[in-house]
């Protein structure tokens, strides 16, 4: 099953609920989708790696969103998004640990014998399709920054 069929399915569940939290994130998503496909001029669906980079965008839009409303001191308008994030996650693989992450890392790192700053976009390059989908470039980025310097 495709992640826009699981998408529309969860969009029926929530209807049927009445949850509109989620009913809000799922359209958004679905429509994140839709815009991705029509962009690239095909009617063919998106690979499995777009969805993912497409559903990460999603998750960090709605989290930078709540942190910045919980700088502002709004709970209120920061809650709403947690909620859609977590939505949205749903959707995403499991999230590796920060110590999976330091070794795969860790490997990389070895692979390709990088020792400095100057190797770190080579690592990042390795890094961030081998661990897509599964770890964040933020998480990921700062592991290769504390390993190579």
């Amino acid at each position: 099953m495709s992640l826009q069929d699981k998408v529309m399915e969860a969009i029926k569940v929530a209807m049927k609920t009445k949850d509109t939290q989620s009913l809000e994130a799922l359209r958004s998503v679905k429509a994140a989708l839709l815009l991705a496909q029509t962009e690239t001029g095909s009617k063919q669906e998106l690979a499995e790696a777009e969805e993912l980079k497409l559903l990460q965008k999603q998750v960090k839009q709605r989290k930078d969103s709540a942190s910045i409303y919980l700088d502002q001191g709004r709970p209120d308008l920061a809650e709403p998004e947690l909620a859609q994030a977590k939505v949205i996650e749903q959707f995403l693989p499991q999230q590796l640990s920060e110590a999976e992450i330091t070794k795969v890392v860790d490997g990389i790192i070895a692979e390709t014998g990088a020792t400095s700053m100057a190797d770190m976009g080579k690592v990042m390059g390795l890094a961030s399709a081998k661990l897509a989908g599964r770890a964040d470039g933020k998480t990921i980025s700062t592991k290769v920054k504390s390993r190579l310097s």
